[in-house]
């Protein structure tokens, strides 16, 4: 048995299951379950929302609190509902992008612990913000066909 063919018939194994629309659904919800999570928060706690804005030097902070808000819902519900899936991917990527330059920037951090874990949590956003660019690829990629 060759490897092409073994790794076919695996393939065939997993896509009923893997390539299914719940499980991709399950996929898109664990990409955005953060943001879904941070914007309802927000929105709970707007003086807390404001907060966090002037903590990292936002300002006016009222109304990047409600932008950021407006993008961690409204950008979610985009790639949940399938519609305009890659522009809401795109959107929460970049967010991901600029936050975690904005946050955690490891590199200004002394040697020891509390870098360590910045470093760690950086490249961990880097790969959210990778996940979130390859379901805006398969998204365009999936109306180019159609």
């Amino acid at each position: 048995m060759t490897s092409t063919h073994l790794e076919n018939r695996l393939a065939a194994l997993a896509r009923p299951v893997f390539g299914s629309a719940a499980l991709r659904w399950l996929a898109c919800l664990g990409l955005c379950a953060a943001y879904l999570q941070g914007g309802l928060v927000k929105l709970s706690d707007f003086p807390g929302a404001i907060a966090e804005m002037q903590h990292f030097g936002l300002a006016p902070a009222p109304l990047f609190a409600v932008l950021v808000i407006a993008l961690e819902l409204g950008a979610s519900a985009l790639v949940l509902i399938g519609r305009l899936r890659w522009l809401g991917a795109l959107a929460l990527g970049g967010f991901t992008l600029l936050a975690t330059f904005l946050a955690l920037r490891f590199w200004e951090l002394p040697a020891g612990q509390e870098r360590f874990m910045a470093a760690n949590s950086f490249f961990e956003h880097l790969g959210l913000a990778g996940g979130f660019l390859l379901v805006a690829w398969l998204d365009l990629r999936e109306k180019e066909d159609a």
